[in-house]
Protein backbone atom coordinates (compact mmCIF):
# COMPACT_ATOMS: atom_id res chain seq x y z
CA UNK A 1 0.00 0.00 0.00
CA UNK A 2 1.12 3.79 -0.69
CA UNK A 3 0.62 6.26 1.88
CA UNK A 4 -2.07 7.89 -0.53
CA UNK A 5 -3.87 4.18 -0.50
CA UNK A 6 -3.57 4.53 3.36
CA UNK A 7 -5.33 7.65 3.59
CA UNK A 8 -7.83 6.52 1.16
CA UNK A 9 -8.66 3.79 3.19
CA UNK A 10 -8.50 5.60 6.33
CA UNK A 11 -11.04 8.40 5.20
CA UNK A 12 -13.37 5.38 3.55
CA UNK A 13 -13.84 4.00 7.40
CA UNK A 14 -13.86 7.31 9.41
CA UNK A 15 -14.78 10.01 7.01
CA UNK A 16 -12.35 13.16 6.11
CA UNK A 17 -13.06 15.60 9.20
CA UNK A 18 -11.76 12.55 11.80
CA UNK A 19 -8.57 12.07 9.95
CA UNK A 20 -5.85 14.04 10.21
CA UNK A 21 -2.48 13.80 9.59
CA UNK A 22 0.15 14.81 11.77
CA UNK A 23 3.22 14.44 9.76
CA UNK A 24 4.72 12.33 6.29
CA UNK A 25 3.14 9.34 6.95
CA UNK A 26 1.56 9.94 10.25
CA UNK A 27 -2.31 9.92 11.12
CA UNK A 28 -4.05 10.42 13.75
CA UNK A 29 -7.91 9.95 14.03
CA UNK A 30 -10.00 11.25 16.71
CA UNK A 31 -13.28 10.07 17.60
CA UNK A 32 -15.77 10.97 20.54
CA UNK A 33 -14.58 7.25 22.07
CA UNK A 34 -10.86 6.77 21.03
CA UNK A 35 -7.96 8.22 19.36
CA UNK A 36 -6.09 5.57 16.97
CA UNK A 37 -2.54 6.39 15.62
CA UNK A 38 -1.44 5.26 12.14
CA UNK A 39 2.16 5.22 11.68
CA UNK A 40 4.52 4.44 8.96
CA UNK A 41 8.12 3.46 10.10
CA UNK A 42 11.29 5.87 9.22
CA UNK A 43 12.08 3.99 6.05
CA UNK A 44 8.35 3.56 4.81
CA UNK A 45 8.76 -0.26 5.06
CA UNK A 46 6.03 -1.02 7.81
CA UNK A 47 2.92 0.46 8.87
CA UNK A 48 1.89 0.20 12.68
CA UNK A 49 -1.78 1.00 13.60
CA UNK A 50 -1.85 2.23 17.74
CA UNK A 51 -5.08 2.25 20.15
CA UNK A 52 -4.69 2.85 23.83
CA UNK A 53 -6.83 0.54 25.43
CA UNK A 54 -6.54 1.62 29.41
CA UNK A 55 -3.86 2.64 31.97
CA UNK A 56 -1.35 0.05 33.09
CA UNK A 57 -3.19 0.24 36.92
CA UNK A 58 -6.29 -0.82 35.65
CA UNK A 59 -4.75 -4.11 33.78
CA UNK A 60 -1.90 -4.83 36.12
CA UNK A 61 -4.16 -7.91 37.35
CA UNK A 62 -5.12 -8.80 33.98
CA UNK A 63 -1.59 -9.41 32.43
CA UNK A 64 -1.61 -13.09 31.85
CA UNK A 65 -4.69 -12.82 30.77
CA UNK A 66 -3.95 -10.32 27.59
CA UNK A 67 -1.05 -12.39 26.85
CA UNK A 68 -2.98 -15.12 26.49
CA UNK A 69 -5.34 -13.14 24.61
CA UNK A 70 -2.67 -12.55 22.16
CA UNK A 71 -2.11 -16.20 21.95
CA UNK A 72 -5.78 -17.30 21.07
CA UNK A 73 -8.08 -14.23 20.46
CA UNK A 74 -6.87 -11.25 18.70
CA UNK A 75 -5.73 -12.61 15.39
CA UNK A 76 -3.28 -10.25 13.49
CA UNK A 77 -4.16 -7.84 16.16
CA UNK A 78 -1.78 -7.48 19.99
CA UNK A 79 -1.53 -6.55 22.99
CA UNK A 80 1.37 -4.59 23.79
CA UNK A 81 2.56 -2.81 27.15
CA UNK A 82 4.47 0.49 26.55
CA UNK A 83 4.66 3.92 28.84
CA UNK A 84 2.11 2.68 31.58
CA UNK A 85 -0.53 2.07 29.10
CA UNK A 86 -2.10 -1.54 27.23
CA UNK A 87 -2.15 -0.68 23.35
CA UNK A 88 -3.79 -2.47 20.75
CA UNK A 89 -1.06 -2.80 18.20
CA UNK A 90 -1.32 -3.75 14.54
CA UNK A 91 1.74 -3.91 12.32
CA UNK A 92 2.42 -5.20 8.78
CA UNK A 93 4.86 -4.80 5.58
CA UNK A 94 3.05 -2.17 3.61
CA UNK A 95 4.32 -3.93 0.51
CA UNK A 96 1.96 -6.81 1.28
CA UNK A 97 -0.35 -4.70 3.09
CA UNK A 98 -4.05 -4.62 0.99
CA UNK A 99 -6.98 -2.15 2.48
CA UNK A 100 -8.77 -4.69 3.21
CA UNK A 101 -6.54 -6.42 5.70
CA UNK A 102 -5.69 -2.97 6.96
CA UNK A 103 -9.72 -2.23 7.52
CA UNK A 104 -10.00 -5.46 9.44
CA UNK A 105 -6.77 -4.97 11.95
CA UNK A 106 -8.45 -1.30 12.69
CA UNK A 107 -11.83 -3.14 13.21
CA UNK A 108 -10.52 -5.61 15.59
CA UNK A 109 -8.61 -3.10 17.28
CA UNK A 110 -11.62 -0.97 18.14
CA UNK A 111 -13.67 -4.18 19.18
CA UNK A 112 -10.44 -4.27 21.41
CA UNK A 113 -11.03 -0.95 22.84
CA UNK A 114 -14.48 -1.06 22.97
CA UNK A 115 -14.14 -4.82 25.25
CA UNK A 116 -11.42 -3.03 27.62
CA UNK A 117 -11.58 -4.87 30.86
CA UNK A 118 -14.27 -7.07 29.65
CA UNK A 119 -12.65 -10.32 27.63
CA UNK A 120 -10.07 -10.59 29.93
CA UNK A 121 -11.93 -10.55 32.63
CA UNK A 122 -13.96 -13.14 31.29
CA UNK A 123 -10.72 -15.25 30.83
CA UNK A 124 -9.96 -14.65 34.09
CA UNK A 125 -13.23 -16.12 36.00
CA UNK A 126 -13.41 -19.00 33.26
CA UNK A 127 -9.79 -20.22 34.54
CA UNK A 128 -11.08 -19.69 38.42
CA UNK A 129 -13.67 -21.66 37.76
CA UNK A 130 -11.46 -24.60 35.97
CA UNK A 131 -9.81 -24.62 39.10
CA UNK A 132 -12.96 -25.17 41.12
CA UNK A 133 -13.93 -27.89 39.03
CA UNK A 134 -10.08 -29.52 39.32
CA UNK A 135 -10.48 -28.94 42.85
CA UNK A 136 -13.87 -30.25 43.31
CA UNK A 137 -13.20 -33.70 40.85
CA UNK A 138 -9.97 -34.21 42.84
CA UNK A 139 -12.12 -34.44 46.43
CA UNK A 140 -14.11 -37.04 44.18
CA UNK A 141 -17.27 -34.25 44.20
CA UNK A 142 -19.94 -34.35 41.72
CA UNK A 143 -21.26 -31.79 39.64
CA UNK A 144 -24.22 -31.46 41.77
CA UNK A 145 -22.50 -31.66 45.15
CA UNK A 146 -19.86 -28.84 43.97
CA UNK A 147 -22.90 -26.67 43.26
CA UNK A 148 -24.58 -27.30 46.80
CA UNK A 149 -21.13 -26.29 48.11
CA UNK A 150 -21.55 -23.10 46.16
CA UNK A 151 -25.14 -22.53 47.52
CA UNK A 152 -24.10 -23.50 50.89
CA UNK A 153 -21.42 -20.86 50.87
CA UNK A 154 -24.50 -18.01 49.18
CA UNK A 155 -26.60 -18.85 52.30
CA UNK A 156 -23.95 -18.35 54.65
CA UNK A 157 -22.65 -15.54 53.43
CA UNK A 158 -19.46 -16.59 52.84
CA UNK A 159 -19.81 -15.69 49.18
CA UNK A 160 -21.33 -12.47 47.30
CA UNK A 161 -22.28 -9.64 48.23
CA UNK A 162 -23.29 -8.08 51.69
CA UNK A 163 -26.80 -6.41 50.71
CA UNK A 164 -27.30 -9.80 48.15
CA UNK A 165 -31.06 -9.51 47.59
CA UNK A 166 -32.43 -13.17 47.50
CA UNK A 167 -33.40 -12.70 43.52
CA UNK A 168 -29.82 -11.57 42.82
CA UNK A 169 -28.22 -14.36 44.77
CA UNK A 170 -30.53 -16.75 42.47
CA UNK A 171 -29.30 -14.83 39.58
CA UNK A 172 -25.41 -15.45 40.47
CA UNK A 173 -25.94 -19.18 41.49
CA UNK A 174 -27.88 -19.40 38.03
CA UNK A 175 -24.69 -18.18 36.33
CA UNK A 176 -22.24 -20.45 38.83
CA UNK A 177 -24.66 -23.39 37.39
CA UNK A 178 -24.29 -22.42 33.67
CA UNK A 179 -20.69 -22.16 33.75
CA UNK A 180 -19.76 -25.18 35.71
CA UNK A 181 -22.28 -27.03 33.63
CA UNK A 182 -20.41 -25.66 30.40
CA UNK A 183 -16.98 -26.43 31.79
CA UNK A 184 -17.05 -29.54 34.00
CA UNK A 185 -16.34 -31.98 31.27
CA UNK A 186 -13.33 -30.31 29.53
CA UNK A 187 -11.17 -30.59 32.40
Amino acid sequence: MTPEEIAGTLIELFGTSAVGVIASGSWQIDTSTFRLLVLLSEDNTWLRVLLPILPIQQAQPFLEQFLEANFDDTQEVRYALYEEVVWGVFQHNIDTLVSADLSNAINRLISLHQARLDNVFNRLIESRIRQIIQAAKQQGQSLQATMQTLERFYAEGMMGEINQTSQGREEVLTAWRRQLERLWNEG
